[in-house]
């Protein structure tokens, strides 16, 4: 199993790292046809607007609808969350909207407000407590139908996932704590099973 890292900007490498923790190959992604060599794609934090330029530059916005309505898992956190957002607000910006959520960029402030949280994520129905490191995090503001809640904070969704997408408004990569790249791991390996 080979999961991609998109490499165009933010904390790739981190990530990357954090799936060889899990004992799975981590490949950085830079190019779409790149796509076809990974079981499923992390989208790092990073700056949205910055992202998107970049994923456009580099056709990757048909690359990854194709990609998704293969089945092949995708996990986004952060700026990532928002590119795979249904609706983004503050302001409003394309995204791809692969998960039914709407998100408010920048919510919690900027870099000096970013903070540090635990909390308790539930993965495949057994809850499990986890660091949480929240930096210029966006807010997870509605949750559509179909959208399973999986972590809050304050009584706010901050993971949440919709069948082959996984979203997380804070840096799972950032800890020492490997449960959340763990459980992407589980998704794409029964995507590939079920493929």
């Amino acid at each position: 199993m080979r999961i991609g890292v998109l490499a165009l900007q933010g904390d790739f490498a981190r990530h990357a790292a954090a799936l060889g923790r899990c004992g799975v190959e981590a490949v950085e992604v830079r190019r779409p046809e790149e796509l076809s060599e990974v079981d499923g794609l992390i989208i790092p934090g990073g700056e949205s607007t910055t992202l998107l330029k970049l994923m456009d530059e580099w056709a990757f916005v048909p690359a990854l609808e194709k990609f998704h309505a293969a089945g092949r898992p995708i996990f986004g956190t952060c700026a990532g969350l928002i590119v795979l957002a249904r609706e983004v607000e503050s302001p409003r910006q394309f995204s791809l909207g692969l998960i039914d959520v709407t998100v408010e960029r920048n919510a919690y402030g900027r870099q000096r407000e970013s903070f540090e949280a635990s909390g308790t994520v539930t993965l495949d129905g057994r809850a499990h407590p986890l660091e949480m490191v929240f930096i210029r995090a966006p807010r997870i503001r509605r949750v559509g139908v179909g959208v399973e809640t999986l972590a809050e904070h304050h009584g706010e969704p901050v993971m949440a996932r919709q069948g082959s997408v996984l979203v997380a408004t804070f840096h799972p990569e950032l800890t020492d704590d490997p449960a959340v790249h763990r459980y992407f791991c589980d998704v794409v390996s029964r995507a590939r099973v079920a493929a």
